[in-house]
């Protein structure tokens, strides 16, 4: 594999009759047609495991997203290293991790392209350790900000270079699968915070969360880049060696090699720029479809019912301390997570995406009703005591809806409908959008709710819900087990 990339590929029978399609130029992911000479499947166990090591990273910015919430309190009191901090005060510093996260992730994307996928992902250590080292040895109430902007600067970045490097690691028998691992880890990351900073003393739970990047970096450094960037760049020998890895030995990785290849060589034979690609109609039904995944997954609430499920438990009436509270609702999300993966390859995604839509609306309704009734009507206290499991049920549910499809797949469904050319651009596009989302709902919402009331805004949460079903329906295919260049030519009709 020592030839030069254009003797390489001259030598590649490329049969016009199957690659022909503009949008399956670069897929590393082989399709078993009758009479194929790979007998044998993929393995894998090495994709779960580089997916995995990957996901450490996205496990990281769940700690980053997590750490406030227990230690809430603590901080408050002025507690943490002596410095004073007001409720406003603590407002930004769960805020900033959510700006420094969109200020990142349209750059990731670039070095992305620029430097590989695994290069990228490594080098989000030295935000995660600069970032919680200033929050560490924080003296005043500047460090505490530039430490919460630069370790969500961290985990923006993984939010853009993980799905992408799964979705071109992963053998589309497992595509969808390992596409879910991100979510999982993101909320397992946000659980651990939960739990850890329960039983941890705020200092002792500062330095856990420090070191679990550090953890990532170990594991992580000895993946593999993925096939589909190194062929582009033209380290053919290192995509082989790649493949090998990352499919096993016993599959046959010459003919997936051939694929890619030909697919490289019918990409160099068409000439067709950026702004060409960007104007098919395809291509932009697609990236609709990116943006507003990220839009409802966002104005589903889901936010609101993190940040806020220990008010509404105590609404009730019933005694909850507020940690319990948010380890209740982290648990409910890592099982519902962890059972999206596990049935999305039979399921499918759009599916997942309407039930998921379905029952956050349902749901969202119930809570409306709920603090109509509290509010607005004025109903016994003692009523409301009879009712209160009915609150507690809908926000339960509500989280398990939202994992099962709106938590995962909007991530992942970049790396499944877009070309290779502007997957890593529009991903990061779009990571962007929905961190900017989360930051405005985030800030926003106290204040909306004193306007509006609570009700009113679970009732525009199920609205913008049941939209998104119905946007699901019309708009989106169903990917699953196809190649982008079927998906592409299902969204051209």
């Amino acid at each position: 594999m020592s030839q030069d990339r254009d003797s390489l590929l001259d030598n590649i029978d490329v049969n016009p009759s199957t690659s022909s399609d503009y949008f399956d130029r670069i897929e590393g992911l082989p399709t078993e047609t009758p009479g194929s000479s790979s007998l044998t499947p993929p393995a894998k166990l090495p994709q779960i495991w580089a997916a995995f090591a990957a996901t450490l990273s996205a496990l990281s910015a769940g700690i980053v997203l997590g750490w406030t919430s227990p230690i809430a309190a603590y901080l408050t009191n002025g507690k943490y290293n002596d410095i004073a901090i007001d409720s406003h005060q603590m407002g930004w510093i769960g805020s900033f991790a959510a700006l420094g996260a969109m200020s990142m992730c349209i750059p990731t994307g670039f070095v992305c392209d620029l430097i590989g996928r695994r290069k990228t992902l490594l080098l989000l250590i030295i935000p995660f350790t600069g970032g919680w080292a200033l929050i560490i040895f924080a003296k005043n109430i500047l460090a505490l900000y530039f430490g919460r902007l630069i370790t969500g600067m961290a985990a923006g970045g993984c939010c853009v270079a993980a799905p992408l490097y799964i979705g071109e690691i992963a053998h589309q028998s497992i595509r969808g699968a390992l596409g879910t691992l991100f979510q999982l880890m993101i909320i397992t990351g946000i659980f651990i915070s939960y739990l850890f900073g329960v039983f941890l003393t705020p200092y002792k739970f500062t330095e856990f969360c420090a070191c679990v990047p550090l953890i990532f970096h170990i594991l992580f450094m000895y993946q593999p880049e993925t096939p589909s960037y190194l062929i582009k760049k033209g380290s053919y020998e290192e995509a082989k060696k790649s493949l090998i890895k990352l499919r096993g030995a016993n599959y046959d990785v010459d003919s997936e090699f051939t694929r890619i290849e030909g697919g490289l060589k019918e990409n160099t034979q068409s000439a067709t720029s950026l702004k060409d690609i960007l104007t098919q109609r395809p291509v932009v039904k697609a990236v609709i479809i990116c943006f507003a995944l990220m839009f409802f997954q966002q104005f589903s609430g889901i936010n609101v019912i993190i940040m806020y499920s220990s008010i509404i438990f105590q609404s009730t009436g019933i005694e909850f301390n507020s940690n319990v509270a948010t380890i209740i609702v982290g648990a409910v999300q890592v099982w519902a997570t962890l059972f999206a993966s596990l049935i999305i390859e039979k399921v499918g995604r759009k599916k997942l995406l309407i039930v998921s839509l379905s029952t956050v609306a349902v749901n969202s309704v119930i809570l409306g009703i709920y603090f109509s009734v509290k509010t607005r009507l004025h109903v016994n206290g003692v009523i409301l005591s009879d009712i209160a499991f009915i609150p507690i049920a809908a926000v339960c549910l509500f989280v398990l809806g939202f994992s099962l499809g709106l938590g995962p797949i909007p991530w992942m469904i970049a790396s499944e409908i877009l070309p290779t050319e502007i997957r890593s651009m529009v991903g990061s596009a779009a990571g962007t959008f929905n961190w900017c989302l989360a930051f405005v709902l985030t800030k926003s919402y106290l204040t909306l709710y004193q306007i509006l009331g609570d009700d009113s805004m679970f009732y525009s949460f199920s609205i913008l819900s049941i939209i998104g079903a119905i946007f699901i329906i019309m708009m989106l295919p169903e990917t699953k087990g196809k190649s982008v260049a079927e998906i592409q030519d299902e969204l051209s009709h």
